[in-house]
This record gives structure tokens, C-alpha cells and sequence, in this order.
């Protein structure tokens, strides 16, 4: 288990049951907030409307949002979200209460064609880092990361997460080589917790299922 309460087993609950966003790319370092979404100028207009409903009820709650991810298809559709408290980690009662907040709000707004299933998770030991303040809040933690276009020749990196600085987070490799990173270009991040040691210096420093069909 990692230092901010996260949970070697995600813990789940699933009830059956636009516009593009780009808010990080173009803006200047200092307009770049910690709320962010990495990887929102890749977002399809749903995902951006979902995040729109789902994100206040979760925050009235008293948790945080993590991520949205809509799967499937062809009426076995999955809407999954994922939440943390704001120490880290969630509970199956936690994810029971988020559930049964959610479910009518969604069924008013009815954001999704046909039936589905609501699944509400929290983000296990591999989290994924998903806002611009997560790049600090997991400084000194090993991650993976994605680019929308390679950087030094490469699209993706592995390494201990430095820190960020300004418009650009800092990562070490295995030899201990620091890259710079555009924010703006990352589509994905996660912590690689389960994964090998990296020889890098440091830096800063239960599962329950139920399933209804969306009438």
C-alpha cells in the first residue's frame, strides 16, 4: 500500500441503470489549474458531458472524482467511475452511497442511449493520475506516462514522477536521466506501484459487484 491510503484491491459496486473538451492545451502555465484533466483535448463530447453530472454529486458527497470511462457496447454497456476519499481509498460502502446518488441524477439526465451499468470503483494500487494536481500530490512515486507525440523520440515513459514545473512535469528514468514533459500532450498516467523497482534516485517527497439493468 502506497502513502496515500490506496487500496491494494479497487473496491466496486455496479448498478445497472457533445462537446469536446480541451482544457489544458494552448494556456499559458500560469491559467493551468490543478483540477485539469489530463488527456481532456482527447475526450469525446459524451465523456465531457458525463463528467459535467457526475463530477458535482461526487464532490457534495465529500469525495473526489478520479475518472470516467464509458465501455462496451451493443447493450452491455459499462459506465464506470471511479472516487477516492479525499485521504485516498474508497470503501464498498462508500461506493454504495456514491451509487445510489448517482442512479437518479443520471436517469433525469439520461446521458446514454439504451441500457447500461453503473459501476462506481475505487482507483486500486495502480492509480490513475488523471488531474494536473496529481503530478505533484504523487511527486517522488514511479509512473507511467503517455504522450499524444513523442517527445525526445519516444511516446512513452516510465520512471519516478519529479515533480511539475509550470506547463511541464519531470520525470527520471531508470539511469536516472530527467525528461521534461508538456502537460498539454499527455493523453495517460498511472502509478506503477505493482510494477519492478526502478534503481532511481527518490524524489519529493474488497470487491462487491451487483448488477441492474437501466430500465
Amino acid at each position: 500500500m502506497w502513502g496515500v491510503g490506496l487500496q491494494k484491491g479497487p473496491a466496486l459496486f455496479a448498478q445497472g441503470r457533445g462537446r469536446k473538451t480541451s482544457e489544458i492545451v494552448d494556456r499559458d502555465e500560469d491559467q493551468i489549474r490543478d483540477e485539469d484533466r489530463l488527456g481532456a483535448a482527447q475526450e469525446t463530447p459524451l465523456i465531457g458531458r458525463l463528467y459535467e453530472i457526475v463530477e458535482p454529486v461526487v464532490q457534495r458527497l465529500g469525495y473526489r472524482l478520479v475518472r470516467i470511462l464509458l465501455m462496451g457496447g451493443g447493450g452491455r454497456t459499462r459506465l464506470q467511475v471511479m472516487a477516492e476519499r479525499p485521504e485516498g481509498g474508497l470503501s464498498v460502502d462508500d461506493c454504495v452511497a456514491i451509487s445510489r446518488e448517482l442512479d437518479p441524477v443520471l436517469d433525469v439526465a439520461d446521458p446514454i442511449a439504451g441500457s447500461y451499468v453503473l459501476e462506481v470503483s475505487s482507483p486500486g494500487i495502480d492509480r490513475p493520475l488523471t488531474r494536473v494536481g496529481d503530478l505533484a500530490r504523487f511527486a517522488g512515486e514511479r509512473v507511467a506516462i503517455e504522450m499524444d507525440a513523442p517527445v525526445a523520440g519516444r511516446r512513452r515513459f516510465k520512471g519516478r514522477l519529479m515533480g511539475r514545473e509550470g506547463a511541464e512535469v519531470i520525470v527520471a528514468d531508470q539511469a536516472g536521466e530527467r525528461v521534461r514533459l508538456p502537460i498539454a500532450r499527455i493523453i495517460k498516467a498511472r502509478l506503477m506501484a505493482g510494477e519492478t523497482m526502478f534503481a532511481v534516485p527518490p524524489g519529493p517527497g474488497g470487491t462487491n459487484g451487483r448488477g441492474r439493468r437501466k430500465r
